[in-house]
């Protein structure tokens, strides 16, 4: 089951979003209701839900404002408006899917769709990240993640890391081979995974692993990765990066 919620400031669209649902989506549970952005932030962290509806156009604020205003974002957004020039802001702001008024009933169940897929691999990720987590440390010190694209899921060594970078909602992974792996991840959830294993944020786009970094110029505010690759440095990481450098 899915549990949603619905953030929408005119009631009939909730209503008729409701009634699709019930009819074309059995699998989903609408847990609450709210009309504009502060109540909507108000359930969404009361309910914790697994997908969230978002109007972009409301009282008080829009969508987008919404979604910046909570830390921690583990659910899946799929906005639903009547402005087509939203789409790529929405895209941006990591949404699932992105669906016009008046919803065409296929549309929403292939969003649906894609929520139950996506959900479906981040258990399968979390579930190999905790067998990995808690094999014998004693019989092998794990250094590995799990990541998944449209058709698998790549357990994949840190120590073959270089860096990652933002591409929009991708991130690119770019290994010590010179291969490389785009995931739909931001490079934030990336990060999550990977600081525990030496992996630092130069820049809002960059991440890069520690181990890789092969000088740091000052002048240009870059480091100089061992594929080569300079990659920035904003002004606010500077002083933590080189602190980090000198301590390696």
């Amino acid at each position: 089951m899915i549990r949603c919620v619905i953030v929408e400031d005119e009631e009939m669209a909730r209503n008729v979003l409701k009634s699709l649902l019930a009819q074309y989506c059995k699998d989903v549970m609408v847990c609450a209701e709210a009309d504009d952005v502060v109540s909507g932030k108000t359930i969404i962290e009361a309910y914790r839900p697994d997908l969230v509806f978002l109007d972009i156009e409301m009282p008080g604020g829009s969508g987008f404002k919404l979604l910046n205003s909570i830390g921690n974002i583990n659910f899946e957004t799929i906005f639903i408006t009547a402005y087509e020039q939203f789409a790529i802001k929405a895209i941006r702001h990591d949404a699932l899917d992105y669906l016009l008024k008046p919803v065409d009933p296929k549309e929403l169940v292939a969003a649906v769709e894609k929520v139950k897929e996506t959900k479906l691999k981040k258990s399968l990720e979390r579930q190999y990240d905790n067998i990995l987590k808690n094999l014998n440390p004693d019989q092998l010190v794990v250094r590995k993640i799990s990541l998944s694209t449209s058709d698998k899921i790549h357990l994949i060594d840190v120590d073959n890391i270089i860096r990652c970078e933002s591409d929009n909602y991708y991130t690119i992974i770019y290994f010590k081979d010179g291969s490389n792996l785009m995931v739909t991840k931001t490079l934030k959830e990336i990060e999550q995974k990977l600081e525990e294993f030496g992996f630092v944020r130069t820049h809002k786009s960059h991440l890069v692993n520690l181990r890789s970094i092969m000088n740091f110029i000052k002048d240009e505010m870059m480091v100089v990765m061992e594929d080569g690759v300079k990659v920035p440095v904003s002004k606010r990481k500077k002083e933590s990066i080189m602190e980090v450098i000198k301590n390696l």
